[in-house]
């Protein structure tokens, strides 16, 4: 009696060594991408003080007022506005970080943050000001592999430099073919401790940072 291809991939598995399938890419950077926003989530809903900010809302309303239909600010708008640029920069940041991390550097580059515009549709209002020719073509980089491309929306993480990844985040670049799925460990999901760890340092500088330029302009 032959066996199924339900049963063969079944005893393929078993005879690789017991390892089950690796989930589609697409599956993995989501999963990174709700521990992120789950990390975030969490900090909003616990904000109590609301008078330290990674931008400075003077900046903030300053840019507000450049439009001449504004003629008055409520006191929350800064505040909504200043989280939202802190995420908008983040997730930039981490795009850019990543295309960096594609042709082997340890500096986050202009053309850097050309080519993580260029990749995302959600950031095409950013193509005049960044334009295209500052896309450079390097040696050693991986080519037109679209990773956190605008077909999946989802970057990976990466973390400050210097800092420790959080258990179960995936580093680097995706799976490829012919790479070693050892190299990607996935422990289970880790407190939102773990999260807070790798971020509350450098927020806590930009804080203080923050708080100086706002007493600085008031």
């Amino acid at each position: 009696m032959e066996n199924s291809p339900q049963q063969s991939a079944a005893n393929a598995a078993a005879q690789s060594g017991g390892y089950p399938p690796q989930p589609p890419y697409h599956h993995l950077i989501q999963q990174q991408l709700e521990m992120f926003w789950n990390y975030q989530r969490q900090e909003i809903e616990g904000v109590t003080d609301f008078k330290n900010h990674l931008l400075p809302l003077a900046r903030i309303k300053k840019i507000m007022k450049s439009d001449e239909d504004v003629r008055m600010i409520s006191a929350e708008a800064p505040i909504l506005f200043a989280k939202a640029c802190e995420l908008f920069i983040l997730e930039l940041t981490i795009r850019s970080w990543l295309h960096a991390e594609e042709n082997k550097r340890r500096t986050l580059q202009k053309n850097d943050i050309a080519a993580a515009i260029m990749r995302t549709d959600i950031f095409d209002f950013l193509v005049d000001i960044v334009p295209r020719d500052e896309i450079k073509e390097e040696d050693g980089g991986l080519g037109p592999v679209m990773v956190g491309s605008t077909s999946s929306g989802v970057p990976y993480y990466y973390p400050p430099m210097g800092q420790p990844a959080p258990p179960g985040v995936m580093m680097g670049r995706p799976a490829m073919p012919g790479v070693d799925p050892s190299m990607y460990v996935q422990p289970p999901p880790p407190p939102s401790q773990d999260w807070q760890s790798v971020w509350q340092i450098a927020e806590d500088n930009n804080y203080a940072s923050g708080q100086g330029n706002i007493d600085a302009q008031s």
